[in-house]
């Protein structure tokens, strides 16, 4: 076996057999659909309990219900410093796989990629934790703390079944001082300047059930107040007006961040987006609306009407139409407030119903160790590359981690080539990742954990 020292792996010298291990491990997982819903995740949570217990350690698989598997373990350490918990979701998001170039469960690699739903949304970090300490229980590592892993299920739909069961029923086995999970630690290029996020907060969840009355009828009568027609106008006007403009502290790290290492013009431009009365009209003229949908998500509650519902038999004019909508709440925001910027847009005949909320989530990084060590070993790595604090539009499971107390990091690394950028693959066709890029993520993980448990 490589022997490692106490500095982990040289960044000039690649620590192959780990990089195989995480590589050959996530193209397993990918092979198994893990789609939520239903779920089913039980097949990969065995196949990353075996891959442990193989390295002596002592996985406890726990069921939320049937096929619903969680595997968490504990690689002791002397307990001089509370533990550190690695975690992965095994759900993965459903895949339309006739846009697919490659089959979405098929693991296979082209292009210098490995395909497959989950390459990134998250079984690559499950492959990764998996290498990381079965190496460190195979060399009898020595840690001043303990390094827990838990790959949860049913991320993709919520967490109940997955970090919120263990939260509430288990709460011993996953309690830590920090926790590393998704999303960050991938690059980001802008002009000649590469980034790596690392998020330290992440919106909160406000999913709503719009709802619009009217005068039923009959279909061959048409009526102006019909409540689908008046739901329409409601949800056309969400498109069309954004809700307003909130500068966070998390986005303003994160823009000065980018900012810094950009020609005169471009930095101008991106920090006019910390001006909420000027941002908006950036946003609009911005020509890659890829790069303008991820501000705007950043700068505002959001509101995404994602499911409608009207009648049943087409010659029926319904009594009643509604809308699903996923709303998002920045640091700072309330249900309430959010509720209130939504209703002024739909307007006062549109009901809300919260039907499914939870708060932001926010990690200070200001004076963390972990965030120092985190930077320090990219910047090892790729002299010259910048690390910034981020907050996702998003939700993951430090939803319910950082409730036991959990400072979260969302660092889940891969090096992404000019030309791939990891957001478009993020629940997108052909979602691949680099196998070159996993393979540094793992060996840049690896060097975090152990240098920040040493």
């Amino acid at each position: 076996m490589t022997s490692v020292s106490a500095q982990g792996p040289s960044a000039k010298t690649p620590d192959r057999e780990l990089g195989e291990h995480a590589f050959r491990l996530c193209q397993t997982l990918l092979r198994i659909d893990t789609t939520n819903p239903p779920g089913r995740e039980r097949a990969a949570a065995e196949v990353v309990a075996g891959e442990l217990a193989a390295a002596g350690l002592e996985p406890v698989t726990l069921e939320s219900a049937p096929e619903r598997a969680n595997v968490v373990t504990r690689l002791r350490g002397t307990g001089e410093k509370p533990p550190l918990l690695l975690t992965a979701h095994l759900d993965v998001v459903e895949a339309e796989s006739s846009m697919w170039k490659q089959p979405p469960f098929s693991g296979v690699v082209a292009d210098g990629c490995l395909w497959g739903r989950g390459a990134i949304d998250m079984k690559n970090m499950a492959a990764m934790s998996v290498a990381i300490l079965t190496r460190l229980a195979r060399e009898k590592a020595r840690l001043s703390r303990d390094v827990i892993f838990a790959a949860v299920a049913d991320e993709e739909a919520g967490c109940d079944h997955g970090s919120r069961f263990l939260v509430e029923n288990h709460p011993d086995l996953v309690r830590a001082e920090y926790a590393i999970g998704e999303s960050g630690g991938y690059t980001v290029h802008l002009g000649k300047a590469a980034f790596y996020p690392i998020q330290v907060a992440e919106k909160g969840l406000c999913w709503v059930r719009a709802r619009v009355r009217g005068e039923p009828g009959h279909g061959s009568m048409p009526r102006e107040d019909s409540a689908v027609i008046k739901l329409a106008d409601a949800i056309a006007r969400l498109g069309e007006r954004p809700l307003p403009v909130h500068v966070t502290p998390y986005v303003r790290d994160f823009v000065d961040g980018l900012a810094s290492n950009q020609p005169a013009p471009l930095r101008a431009l991106l920090r006019r987006l910390l001006h909420p009365a000027i941002a908006p009209h950036v946003l609009r003229a911005l020509p890659d609306r890829s790069i303008a949908r991820s501000f705007a998500a950043m700068l505002s509650n959001t509101a995404s009407p994602t499911v409608l519902r009207a009648g049943s038999k087409v010659n029926v004019i319904p009594g009643f139409a509604e809308a699903e909508i996923d709303g998002r709440t920045l640091p700072g925001q309330t249900e309430a407030d959010f509720l209130r910027e939504l209703g002024a847009v739909l307007g006062p005949e549109v009901s809300l119903e919260i039907v499914k909320s939870a708060p932001p989530t926010t990690t200070d990084p200001v004076d963390s160790p972990l965030f120092d060590v985190i930077r320090a070993s990219i910047v090892a790595r790729e002299p010259g590359a910048t690390v910034v604090p981020y907050m996702i539009p998003g939700f993951t499971d430090a939803k319910y981690f950082t409730q036991l107390g959990a400072k979260w990091y969302g660092f889940s690394p891969v090096k992404m080539p000019k030309g791939l950028r990891f957001a478009d693959l993020f629940h997108g066709h052909d979602e691949r990742i680099p196998v070159d890029g996993l393979k540094w993520g793992t060996e840049l993980l690896f060097d975090v954990v152990q240098k920040f448990c040493s």
